[in-house]
């Protein structure tokens, strides 16, 4: 074998940059796919249909759109961001109750039918014009728990009547026990709430006397009876006082107060890769197999030969046969004296 060692193509690094090359390409090709182990999710989701969600204050793309508007954007690009075999399932909340549209299904074979589902999502599909926040996300965790999925809950958090002066329900389960996420939708600053008259037509915006500004059910607050107009019968809350409920604003304080209450996590919803890596930060993992192809793999790695072949030898061969004038000047220099006949060198 001797004479095979000797022959100049053996001899030649290009030689064996482009046998290497296609040796890894035969190889790629010939590879099954491999089963590795990865995580997914099951997802329950519900998303608020309230009036405050019409509210015109998020900025997407360069535009600013509403509340409802910016989930279904971005909702299917976070279901595509999802590994396979992970699954979603899609309710809306009105009023106090969630209300399942659709049960955890596998994201990647029926990515179709959901996307169509989040489509359809209306205002116009809610039951009553309150927003029991706090015992929505009450009631949607305990039947998250009951389908074994994580829970993640999209909402601006706008209680509508606002809260008691004694605040919050008790969260009756156990905090933690179901896991999950909720998501603040909308911007920080006021912003008008868009009106609608019965045939759904945009008729201008809710205005003070329009909706309660404060909770006018239960017991009246102690200082009640400071209050203009108080009336230990007639009026036991006293006058309304002035407020901003007509207004609509991401309540994150009071999402982040239910979040610490029921043991979720909360984020603001800015795109979808971030919405993502938050809900597999709180989510509830699922160990599945699944047969991964790794043929890029050795794909890439043929590239880089195939780049040091035609990129990296011609340049070294080049930087070689360069000749010293090229890479710089060098003179010598002669002394000559002169004679009679002329100059003579020394």
């Amino acid at each position: 074998m001797s004479w095979l060692r000797n022959r100049p193509a053996f001899r030649d690094l290009r030689f064996w940059l482009i046998a290497a090359a296609l040796a890894i390409l035969l190889a790629g090709l010939l590879l099954p796919k491999v089963r590795l182990d990865r995580e997914a999710y099951d997802i329950m989701a519900f998303v608020d249909i309230s009036m405050s969600m019409n509210t015109r204050d998020v900025q997407l793309r360069g535009e600013t759109v509403r509340r409802m508007d910016a989930i279904k954007t971005v909702l299917p690009e976070f279901i595509a961001g999802l590994p396979c075999q992970s699954r979603f399932g899609l309710g809306i909340f009105a009023e106090r109750r969630v209300f399942v549209l659709f049960d955890p299904m596998e994201v990647c074979e029926n990515f179709a039918s959901i996307d169509a589902s989040i489509e359809s999502i209306d205002w116009r599909m809610a039951w009553d014009a309150d927003s029991y926040i706090t015992k929505g996300v009450h009631r949607a965790i305990d039947l998250a728990g009951r389908l074994d999925a994580s829970l993640m809950f999209m909402t601006d958090g706008h209680e509508a009547p606002p809260l008691p002066y004694t605040g919050m329900d008790p969260f009756e389960g156990k905090p933690g026990e179901v896991r999950g996420i909720l998501v603040g939708v909308g911007g920080r600053e006021l912003t008008p709430i868009p009106k609608f008259d019965d045939e759904g037509n945009e008729v201008g915006v809710y205005g003070p006397d329009d909706v309660l500004q404060e909770s006018r059910f239960g017991m009246a607050p102690p200082t009640a009876k400071e209050r203009p107009g108080y009336h230990p019968r007639n009026n036991p809350f006293g006058d309304m006082k002035e407020g901003n409920e007509h207004l609509g604003q991401l309540k994150e304080e009071h999402l982040k107060a239910i979040a610490a209450q029921t043991g979720l996590d909360y984020a603001q919803m800015t795109n979808a890769s971030s919405l993502v890596a938050e809900v597999e930060r709180a989510a509830q993992p699922r160990e599945v197999v699944v047969a991964t192809d790794i043929r890029p793999y050795p794909a890439a790695a043929a590239l880089v030969l195939l780049v040091l072949l035609y990129g990296a030898v011609p340049l070294k061969e080049r930087l070689s046969r360069r000749t010293p004038a090229a890479s710089g000047h060098s003179f010598n220099i002669i002394p000559k004296i002169r004679t009679k006949e002329g100059f003579a060198c020394l």
